[in-house]
């Protein structure tokens, strides 16, 4: 619409100066004509008179040249003051006139068409326009204001291995799923530590609070806890069913024990099958993002631009390639553990007190391209053999512990456990339950070495 309307103005401008050229052409054969009549017009009859004759023809024509000189020089100026007017006239007109398409540009079409001298480099003004547009269009930022006071973070700490004082044996994150203080987060984060250790959240607020594991499901690696807090502000829950590829999702949690850092990505893929990372006995289709997500990430939220959640962050294989739970699980989850929670309310001699014993590793499930990329990189650190096809790898052993005293160190690669092959996590958990001693296949610098280890009930 804006080009048709620069179109007709400039038909417009340029019918006025064809009209001004044509005037101006008129006059100048006028003065021709008059110029010729003069110089001819001689009388033969004497030559006195023809001399006199001829110095007044003279004198008129220049009269008359100078006559239409000024002439010429009025019209032309009212020509030119007329196209002035009519183009700042035409201009105002089409600043008036809204475009039929507006893009979220930080410049206004006022801004655009401005030329006079007041505004910046190129008749562009900047300052206001673009202030305003830093509240309109941060609507990541709106997000985290929304959702950053249901996030919490998580910490393992051990009291009996005192050194200066209680040691942090592992970290997470979690959100607020209920106003009395219900917490929802990985398993992983919560298990797998000694009896002595307790569980310590903390707020936004920086207030803290000791938390007690209520539900834990290792094959969903999923858990709730409980602090005693009924003033607390939960997330809303929203749906991971309708979720599409290319969607702004923004993850919240404590990376390396940074709290409340966010990160911001789009899902790459909404259906990932446990199958293709390598993880046996689930059947759950992950939701794959490219927003970092590390250690300490685990069990924060995924959110999407509504600031509900739609993802609990679950693992990372490298950077740029996430994936988190979805959501839709985990609300089946919660709505076991309430079902499970009432039954044990009515019947409470049925609750078990059987408990995972304590190893005192964090480990890593090794997926097939994670172990061929290590055999690709033959190096002292990541000599693996070319016959492994499985294990877990030991990301970090806490000082003191079980798996410390049996000399586990960093990157040991557990294939085999009691004859029993390795392929993730969960086989550990599942082990861990029994009895007994705990003989293991390890692979360290491209050697296999036997190791046992006695876990602590």
């Amino acid at each position: 619409m804006i080009r048709l309307q620069h179109s007709i103005i400039l038909l417009q401008e340029m019918k006025s100066l064809a009209v001004c050229v044509s005037s101006l052409r008129q006059l100048t054969t006028c003065c021709r004509c008059a110029s010729t009549v003069q110089f001819h017009r001689v009388d033969v009859s004497s030559s006195a008179d023809s001399t006199y004759k001829r110095e007044s023809s003279r004198k008129k024509t220049s009269y008359v040249r100078t006559a239409l000189g000024l002439g010429a020089g009025f019209l032309i100026g009212a020509a030119v003051k007329t196209y002035s007017e009519e183009k700042s006239n035409n201009q105002r007109q089409l600043q008036s006139i809204p475009p039929s398409i507006c893009a979220a540009s930080p410049f206004g079409l006022n801004s655009l068409l401005s030329d006079d001298g007041n505004s910046g480099s190129g008749g562009l003004t900047s300052a206001p326009s673009v202030s305003k547009n830093r509240h309109k269009f941060n609507f990541i930022a709106d997000v985290v204001e929304k959702v950053s006071e249901g996030v919490v973070y998580i910490e393992v700490k051990d009291h009996r291995r005192r050194y200066i004082q209680s040691q942090a044996i592992s970290n997470g994150s979690g959100f607020i799923v209920s106003e009395d203080g219900l917490i929802l987060t990985n398993a992983h984060v919560v298990t797998n530590r000694p009896r002595t250790s307790t569980l310590l959240v903390r707020l936004q607020n920086g207030k803290e609070y000791e938390g007690v594991v209520e539900e834990v499901d290792t094959i969903s690696d999923l858990a709730l806890i409980r602090i005693k807090c009924n003033d607390s502000k939960p997330i809303a829950l929203g749906k991971s069913c309708d979720l599409r590829p290319g969607e702004f999702v923004a993850a919240l949690g404590s990376p390396l024990s940074l709290s409340n850092t966010i990160t911001v990505g789009v899902v790459s893929s909404v259906g990932r099958a446990s199958k293709e990372l390598g993880l046996r006995g689930r059947d759950i289709q992950y939701i794959q993002t490219d927003a970092a997500i590390t250690f300490g990430n685990s069990g924060g939220p995924l959110v999407n631009l509504d600031g509900e959640v739609i993802g609990i962050s679950s693992m990372t294989v490298t950077s740029g390639i996430s994936f988190a739970i979805p959501i839709d699980y985990a609300k089946e989850f919660m709505a076991k553990a309430e079902k499970k929670r009432n039954e044990l309310a009515k019947y409470p001699e049925t609750a078990s007190s059987q408990r995972r014993r304590y190893l005192g590793v964090t480990m890593l499930t090794l997926t097939e391209s994670i172990i061929q990329e290590m055999q690709a990189r033959v190096s002292a650190l990541h000599n693996v053999p070319a016959d492994v096809k499985h294990g877990i790898f030991i990301w970090k052993v806490v000082y003191g512990s079980p798996a410390f005293q049996a000399g586990l160190q960093p990157g040991d690669i557990i294939t085999h456990i009691n004859n029993h092959e390795v392929y993730s996590s969960r086989d550990v958990y599942r082990i861990l339950e029994g009895k007994g001693d705990l003989d293991m296949i390890v692979i360290r610098n491209g050697q296999r070495y036997t190791v046992t280890l006695m876990p602590e009930e």
